[in-house]
């Protein structure tokens, strides 16, 4: 019987009150002071957050449990932005939504750095079992960076996917990981890369014994990408059901799907709250359409970052995905 498991990607906005006295501390500017050598004043407001965003979760239901991902200013680019061997320049447009980061220029060899695995660890004192890692995968990665370092497309698209895999090998034990991957929509890789853009992915996934989900979003994949990034060796693929349903499904039915399958059916940019019934239809809608009979695990989940929307309307976000996980199981049932 095909279990359902409600869960995000990651990349939460921070509580009111402490985007207050982070502005604060900053100075009010937001890029001040972040990366690996906070003052103690701003760890501690993190340390404080992290530990609320981590009982929401609970609270709510949630079966994966995520760190939050708040100390991420410059959203997914994060793990590049915080590196000694990478120049942080002016501040570029993330994508086609109005935030921003900072572009990550690599400069010197991407060696260990051990930041995000810093992160899990102070939620896993916090979780008991469910905990999630979430990463930018490596093709997602490579494209918000500039290189000065390695030269050429595919040895940068390498190097990164040696980063991140050492920097997988260092967390702690967790379930699953989310690596997110909107460039592969956004950007999608030409012919050849796109193949090395999955062997990049499956070197990362490698790197764990976690469940590993591969989640696009912004539209539905290119078909040749979609195709490439089946061979990866990754328990699902994720599909963002709320920007493109008819390409998403086209991909499935066309070229099938992973054992495992991660459904982006609830908004994450939008502040209309759906209703768990709601979902839980849509989850029968997709499989209505699909030549696949069943699969192991679904995962239920926004389609993008909650980061975007007010924190209330993230925390109701989060109930409704832990409700429609359970009315699922109870149909499958």
């Amino acid at each position: 019987m095909t279990e359902y498991v409600s869960t995000t990607p990651g990349c939460y906005p921070l509580p009111d009150w402490a985007k207050d006295d982070l502005s604060d501390l900053k100075g009010h500017q937001k890029h001040d002071l972040i990366g690996g050598d906070e003052r103690e004043e701003i760890v501690t407001v993190y340390d404080e957050a992290r530990e609320e965003l981590i009982g929401v979760q609970q609270d709510a239901g949630l079966d994966r449990i995520v760190e939050g991902q708040l100390r991420w200013d410059d959203m997914i680019a994060h793990p590049l932005a915080v590196h000694d061997a990478v120049e942080t320049r002016g501040i570029v447009r993330y994508y086609d939504n109005n935030n921003f980061y900072r572009e990550p220029v690599v400069q010197g060899d991407l060696d260990f750095s051990g930041d995000v695995a810093g992160e899990l660890e102070a939620a896993a004192e916090l979780v008991d079992d469910g905990l999630q890692a979430v990463l930018p995968g490596p093709y997602s990665l490579a494209d918000l960076a500039t290189d000065e370092q390695y030269g050429d497309e595919a040895d940068f698209l390498a190097a990164i996917a040696d980063f991140l895999a050492g920097e997988v090998d260092a967390f702690p034990a967790v379930e699953t990981l989310f690596l997110l991957e909107p460039s592969l929509v956004e950007n999608a890789p030409d012919d050849g890369l796109d193949e090395r853009a999955s062997e990049a992915i499956d070197q990362v996934a490698a790197a764990t014994d976690a469940d590993v989900i591969v989640q696009p979003y912004w539209g539905a994949l290119e078909e040749k990408v979609y195709a490439h990034l089946l061979d990866a060796d990754v328990e699902a693929v994720g599909f963002d059901f709320v920007a493109d349903q008819d390409q998403n499904l086209y991909n499935i039915q066309e070229y099938g799907a992973t054992d495992d399958v991660s459904l982006g059916l609830a908004d994450g940019q939008n502040t209309l709250v759906e209703d768990p019934e709601a979902i839980r239809d849509r989850v029968d809608w997709v499989f209505d359409q699909l030549p696949v009979s069943e699969f192991e695990t679904v995962y239920l989940t926004t389609n993008t970052e909650t980061f975007y929307l007010p924190y209330a309307k993230h925390e109701e976000k989060l109930a409704v995905l832990a409700e429609a996980a359970e009315l699922a199981e109870v149909t499958a049932a």
